[in-house]
């Protein structure tokens, strides 16, 4: 019958964007009576965004052209993070935040989760895309878990990228004022340093982002990664890095990392007290 044949065929076109843990994340963004609802929403667009944008230079622009793909990528990251709503995108970003005290322990949860519900859908999402345009298919972070050298090498990699990552958002959100173009001078600068970073530390992939590389995953495989080495290198090196990066900033510029104080610095204001007194 037409109206199964019709069915059918809608059915094939949508499947592919409900992968496996999507109804989990979903299910995830009503915690709290939906408190973070809003959070989630922001998480799972500026995911979905910000791999449209920023995975599609080099490969959809400026195939031939790296200054365009290098341009793209910017305009990308600035896209994303503008449409999106300012979201974090990355639940290493959201473990600093949450580690720094700028969001609690179920906001983080929530926006991790709309992170990967994004991330799940893009993917499939923009294969479909490219299918039907005759696009390159987008590709996604990945490297051999099964050879224990080259995991650790990996995980190194990331956990070091992380850090930078972080400092440069500190830097440019929290230690720099650049007028009323603020915000689009730190996005641009933003958006320079993640390229760099992703050029500089390609070992595994690289990611930079837990959500990336367990998405790109699980869309490329159909299944959970099921080795202990991606979510050492992908998860829990990230996850660290991000807190050793969080304990670098409350040593330099004072708070609290979880809550607590810690037993150096803070250095901002030792050495703003020491010019004050020079002045005087």
């Amino acid at each position: 019958m037409p109206i199964i044949t019709l069915l059918s065929s809608v059915y094939q076109q949508v499947a592919p964007l409900f992968p496996p843990g999507l109804a989990t994340s979903i299910a995830a963004a009503f915690i709290g009576d939906g408190k973070y609802l809003k959070a989630y929403r922001h998480e799972f667009i500026g995911a979905l965004l910000m791999i449209g944008f920023t995975f599609t230079p080099g490969k959809w622009i400026g195939q031939d052209a790296l200054a365009v793909a290098w341009t793209a990528h910017a305009c990308g990251v600035i896209a994303a993070d503008k449409i999106g709503g300012g979201p974090h995108v990355n639940p290493a970003v959201t473990v600093s935040m949450y580690a720094l005290g700028k969001c609690s322990y179920t906001e983080a949860f929530v926006r991790v989760m709309g992170a990967m519900g994004g991330g799940l859908v893009a993917f499939p999402f923009y294969k479909m895309v490219a299918d039907q345009f005759g696009l390159t298919p987008l590709g996604g972070p990945e490297f051999d878990p099964t050879d224990d050298d080259e995991g650790i090498k990996a995980a190194v990699s990331e956990s070091v990228a992380v850090v930078l990552l972080m400092i440069l958002i500190y830097t440019v959100n929290w230690e720099l004022n650049f007028g009323k173009h603020h915000y689009w001078i730190k996005q641009s600068l933003t958006a320079v340093g993640i390229r760099y970073i992703i050029e500089t530390f390609p070992r595994a992939g690289p990611a930079i982002n837990p959500m990336l590389a367990t998405t790109w995953y699980i869309f490329a495989k159909n299944a959970y990664p099921d080795h202990l080495g991606h979510y050492f290198t992908y998860w829990i090196a990230p996850f660290a890095a991000a807190i050793f990066a969080s304990f670098l900033y409350v040593v330099y510029a004072g708070g609290t990392l979880f809550g607590k104080s810690v037993p150096f610095g803070p250095i901002k204001g030792h050495t703003a007290a020491t010019e004050s007194k020079k002045k005087k």
